[in-house]
């Protein structure tokens, strides 16, 4: 099986459906840039430079999506999705419940997300909780390259607005770029698999909501997405030395949440720990919980979040953001529990 970057993963994915569907158009700052592949093939009327003002361009997407096209809207990171909340909000999660259905908003927002490598706290953000929050969009957070190239394909055929969350530490271009600028002597917490990993010949899209096992285990259910499922993975490993075997959960898609999967899990294991590179208030977390007790499991749970505003200054980053000496300590607590 050949294999792929995580980047090189999504792009392909997208050629592929851009040379199906002609519908399908990118827009976005500099992406004649940072798509230049596509943009040499597909040319400048399908990839479509757009100035810095988000508000203007993922409006410009909405009623594109509105009158028939199906753009991919990038925001360079997801941290500026701020400045077009009204356009996302308001008009693409509405327009099809406020027109009973008649009018649809088959939009993909595409953006680099989480930190790890020292932008600070506006920069470094994960925001998929708040996104999810909000009824009428999906969000989709790949770990994979395998599983980026799908999801794409999945948002790019799903007819509501998709937020496609790619974590910068998995992605070689963010990954080249954040070596730059004085940065050479900075290690990154990058994982050992994830950038790089096998993919399909041809790419077939992979349904929103449907979680996958990344490790099988009988004492702790470890749910999560992202960069974090490599960090629950070396976590596991650790456990598994001091006798504690884990399932980890990659959830895949935030909204819409595979429960069914949570809830074989934990049905399972009797004990929940969630690793959320997001913040931990009102966030996936406490959703996660919710979902089990809902469906009356008996539960011991626990969770590794970022509790507040990503700091600066790397060791406090580093403190800050879920990490494996984290997720252990919080694993043993949970085991220990009465």
């Amino acid at each position: 099986m050949r294999t792929l970057t995580f980047a090189q993963a999504i792009e392909e994915a997208l050629a592929q459906a851009m040379a199906a569907d002609e519908r399908i158009i990118i827009i976005g700052e500099d992406v004649h840039m940072l798509r230049v592949n596509l943009f040499a093939r597909f040319g400048k009327k399908r990839v479509l430079a757009a100035p810095i003002s988000e508000a203007a361009f993922v409006g410009a997407g909405v009623t594109a999506a509105m009158a028939g096209m199906r753009p991919v809207v990038e925001i360079m990171l997801v941290d500026f999705v701020g400045v077009a909340m009204d356009a996302l909000l308001n008009h693409a999660a509405k327009t099809d419940m406020f027109s009973g259905g008649r009018w649809q908003v088959p939009m993909v927002i595409r953006a680099a997300c989480g930190g790890g490598y020292g932008d600070g706290g506006q920069h470094e953000q994960s925001l998929w909780g708040w996104l999810a929050h909000i009824p009428g969009l999906s969000v989709v957070v790949p770990s994979t390259p395998a599983d980026a190239g799908r999801l794409m394909l999945a948002a790019l055929d799903h007819d509501g607005p998709v937020i496609f969350l790619e974590h910068k530490l998995l992605s070689d271009y963010w990954l080249e770029y954040m070596g730059r600028g004085g940065r050479t002597t900075v290690q990154f917490d990058v994982p050992a698999i994830g950038a790089k990993g096998p993919v399909p010949q041809t790419w077939r899209s992979l349904p929103l909501g449907v979680a996958t096992l990344r490790r099988e285990g009988g004492d702790l259910t470890i749910a999560t997405v992202g960069v974090s499922v490599y960090r629950a993975l070396q976590a596991a490993l650790v456990l598994e030395k001091q006798g504690y075997t884990s399932d980890v959960l990659d959830l895949r898609s935030v909204w819409p949440l595979d429960k069914k999967a949570l809830w074989d899990s934990v049905e399972k294991t009797g004990r929940l720990l969630v690793v959320d590179e997001d913040y931990q208030n009102f966030g996936l977390s406490g959703e996660l919980a919710a979902t089990v007790l809902e469906a009356n499991l008996p539960v011991k749970y626990s969770r590794v979040c970022t509790a507040g505003t990503l700091p600066y200054r790397r060791e406090l980053e580093e403190a800050t953001l879920p990490n494996v000496e984290r997720i252990v300590d919080s694993a043993r607590r949970l085991m220990a529990a009465q």
